[in-house]
C-alpha cells in the first residue's frame, strides 16, 4: 500500500494517442506536452534510427537511398514492431520526468477493429519501451470521453473519429459501447486518392506531403461558396517525360478525387445508424453525430454527413486532441479504483471504461 502511494506521488503516468499519422502524449499533472508525427528515419544498411517525429517527417520523400523515412503504424496498428517500440521509447523518454527512476503507468488508445495479435503487440511495445504497466482503451470511447459527451447518461451518443489510418464509429450509452464500427480508411486514404487522381488525370507524380497540403488547402467534402476561385498551384514530376511539371487545380477537382474514401466513411456511418436500437437512434437525432480526429477537419465533412444521414453532424471542440484527453480523464479515474479491481483490469485484454 505504501509503495502504491509512492508510485502515485512520483511516477508521471502517461496517456498516449498512438496514431497512424501523429502521436500525442499527455503527462499527468502537466497536460499534453508532445504532439509529433509517427515517423521514423532509419539507416537502411545498419538499421540505426537517425530521427524520430518532426525531424523524421521532414525527410519523407527527400532521403538518399541509404536512409528510409517510414511510418511504422499502418491503419492504426503496428506494421513494424521493432521500429514502433523504438518510437514509443523515444517519445516516453522525451516527456517522462528523468529525475525519477520510477516507470510510468500508461493508458493508450487503439482502434476497436484490431486483432488479438495486434492488441498484444501494442501492449508489448509499450512495456518494452519502459512502462510499469499499461491499459488499452478504444479510440472511439476515448474520443467521446475527451469530447465531454455525456456518455454516462441513459441516452444514445454517437462519435465518429476520423484519424490518419482508421475511422472509428461508436454508439455509446450508460458508459458502454452499444455498437462500434472500425474501417481502415482515414486521412491517409484521402491523401493517396489525391496522388492517384493527379497521376491519372494529369500524369503528375507528387509525394504524400504535397498531397496532404493540397487536401488541407483546397480539399472539401461538400460544395462551398467561391470554391471555383479556390485554386492552388501544384508542382511535381511529369510521369511521361520525367521532367518537373506544375499545374493549377481548383477545389471541385480535389473533392472529386477524394470521393471514394469519403463514400466509404459515409457508408460506415449509415451502416452503424441502421443497426442502432430505435430509442438510441432517436437520441442521436436530437443530439447529433459528433465528429473528431484530424480527418474531421476536412471542409464541409459535417455538412456531407448531415445530408447523407439526415442527422445533424457537429465538429467537436478540439478534434485533434479528443483521444489523448480521453486517456487523461481515464488516468484520473484510476485513482478511485481499488487495487484488486485495478489488477483485474490489467489481466483482462478487453477494452473498458470506468464509471464514477
Amino acid at each position: 500500500m505504501i509503495f502504491d502511494k509512492f508510485y502515485e506521488l512520483f511516477a508521471n503516468d502517461l496517456g498516449i494517442d498512438l496514431g497512424t499519422s501523429n502521436t500525442l502524449v499527455y503527462v499527468k499533472g502537466q497536460g499534453i506536452i508532445l504532439s509529433e508525427p509517427s515517423v521514423v528515419a532509419i539507416h537502411a544498411r545498419t538499421g540505426r534510427v537517425l530521427a524520430i517525429g518532426k525531424e523524421a517527417k521532414r525527410m519523407v520523400g527527400k532521403t538518399p537511398g541509404d536512409i528510409i523515412a517510414t511510418r511504422p503504424m499502418k491503419d492504426g496498428v503496428i506494421s513494424d514492431f521493432e521500429t514502433v517500440e523504438k518510437m514509443i521509447r523515444y517519445f516516453m523518454q522525451k516527456v517522462h520526468n528523468r529525475r525519477t527512476l520510477l516507470k510510468p503507468r500508461v493508458v493508450i488508445g487503439i482502434p476497436s477493429g484490431i486483432t488479438e495479435v495486434e492488441r498484444r503487440a501494442v501492449k508489448e511495445a509499450v512495456m518494452q519501451a519502459g512502462a510499469r504497466d499499461n491499459l488499452l482503451i478504444q479510440e472511439a470511447l476515448a474520443s467521446a470521453i475527451g469530447a465531454d459527451l455525456p456518455i454516462q447518461e441513459p441516452a444514445g451518443n454517437m462519435i465518429v473519429d476520423i484519424g490518419g489510418g482508421t475511422t472509428e464509429i461508436a454508439v455509446i450509452s450508460l458508459g458502454g459501447m452499444v455498437l462500434s464500427n472500425s474501417i481502415r480508411v482515414g486521412g491517409d486514404e484521402f491523401n493517396e486518392a489525391v496522388v492517384q487522381f493527379l497521376r491519372k488525370r494529369y500524369n503528375l507524380v507528387i509525394g504524400e506531403q504535397t498531397a496532404e497540403t493540397v487536401k488541407i488547402t483546397i480539399g472539401s467534402a461538400f460544395p462551398f461558396k467561391g470554391e471555383k476561385r479556390s485554386k492552388m498551384e501544384i508542382k511535381g514530376r511529369d510521369a511521361l517525360t520525367g521532367l518537373p511539371k506544375g499545374i493549377v487545380l481548383d477545389a471541385p477537382e480535389i473533392r472529386k478525387a477524394i470521393q471514394d474514401p469519403l463514400n466509404q466513411v459515409i457508408e460506415a456511418v449509415k451502416a452503424t445508424l441502421e443497426k442502432t436500437p430505435p430509442e438510441l437512434a432517436s437520441d442521436i437525432c436530437d443530439r447529433g453525430i459528433v465528429l473528431s480526429g484530424g480527418g474531421s477537419l476536412l471542409r464541409g465533412l459535417d455538412l456531407l454527413i448531415s445530408k447523407m444521414t439526415n442527422v445533424p453532424a457537429i465538429l467537436s471542440e478540439n478534434p485533434l486532441t479528443s483521444v489523448v484527453m480521453g486517456t487523461k480523464k481515464f488516468l484520473d479515474e484510476l485513482e478511485f479504483v481499488n487495487k484488486s479491481a485495478y489488477k483485474l483490469l490489467l489481466s483482462d485484454d478487453s477494452f473498458f471504461y470506468l464509471s464514477e
